[in-house]
Formats: C-alpha cells, sequence, structure tokens
C-alpha cells in the first residue's frame, strides 16, 4: 500500500520581509472580514498580494530557521514512516497546504494522511484551517483517499513531553 504524508507546518514570516508590508498585511488581516462589502474586494487583492510576495521569499537559515526546521522535521518523518513527506504551510510559507496536498494526490497513492505537529486542541489552524483544505482537496481529487491524523489523544502528548524531562 502507498501512502504519502503532508506534514501541515504553521509558516513563520521571514525575519527580512519589508516591515511596512508585514505590517499591511497583518492590517488587512484584521480588517477583510469586517471591512464594508465594497471594500473587500480590494483589501483581499492587495492582502493576497502581499501573501504571495511573503510565501514566496527567498528562505535562508537566518532569516527564516522555522522553515528550515519545518524541513528537516519533514526528512526525518519520512524517514521513521518510511513513505514520502510533502511539506506545506498554513501560512507565510510556500508550498501552500493545498498546492502540498494536491502534489500528493497527483503521485496516486492508495492513502494521504495528512499530520501537522500542532498538538493540542482548539487551535484555528488544526481544528479548522487544516480540515477545511482537506476537505477542498477531496473536492479536487474525489479519487484521493485523505485521512486527517488528529487530534493526538492528550495522555500521548503527555507521555511525550515527560519523556523529554
Amino acid at each position: 500500500m502507498k501512502t504519502i504524508i503532508v506534514l501541515a507546518m504553521h509558516g513563520s514570516p521571514p525575519a527580512d520581509f519589508p516591515p511596512a508590508e508585514l505590517h499591511e498585511f497583518f492590517g488587512l488581516h484584521a480588517r477583510l472580514h469586517s471591512a464594508p462589502a465594497g471594500q473587500q474586494h480590494e483589501l483581499a487583492r492587495r492582502y493576497a498580494e502581499l501573501d504571495a510576495r511573503m510565501r514566496g521569499w527567498p528562505r535562508t537559515r537566518a532569516n527564516d530557521p522555522f522553515y528550515f526546521a519545518s524541513q528537516e522535521l519533514a526528512c526525518s518523518l519520512a524517514e521513521a514512516a518510511g513513505c514520502p513527506v510533502e511539506l506545506g504551510f498554513n501560512e507565510f510559507c510556500a508550498p501552500d497546504l493545498a498546492t502540498a496536498l494536491d502534489r500528493a494526490a497527483e503521485q496516486r497513492p492508495d492513502e494521504i494522511v495528512v499530520v501537522t505537529p500542532m498538538m493540542t486542541r482548539g487551535g484555528e489552524h488544526s481544528e479548522k484551517d487544516i480540515p477545511a483544505q482537506i476537505a477542498a482537496a477531496r473536492r479536487r481529487h474525489p479519487e484521493a483517499k485523505f485521512r486527517y491524523a488528529w487530534p493526538f489523544p492528550t495522555e500521548r502528548v503527555a507521555r511525550f513531553l515527560a519523556d523529554q524531562l
């Protein structure tokens, strides 16, 4: 059985992204859903423009150590699980999660398992955003079998943390 894992990571803005654009990006994010209907289209257009610019920003170990740690985690997960891993980010980095899900589906595996290191319940990404992206991928790839390996049992998370002590 061929399985592909999609590792859904959060993402982080690069440290050297222009501060004025970063401030504008977060300001637009805060205003998008509460703006009058006539302004939403233009705000959304500019937000998407800044999002694409940030996701495409050149990453280095100095400006985005989280990005490189995410790549290292993906490689270690592939080795530990014995199957390929596609890496995708909820925010700030490329590839986005939709792209990672599409790449996995294009390989026509028997199963695509989505996992995130976001371990506790209650988070916006793990509870809402990732399931929404999986649902959208199912519509784009009805032949593919997607499974979300989350939430994690609290006792196992606690044991993992205790083992680190």
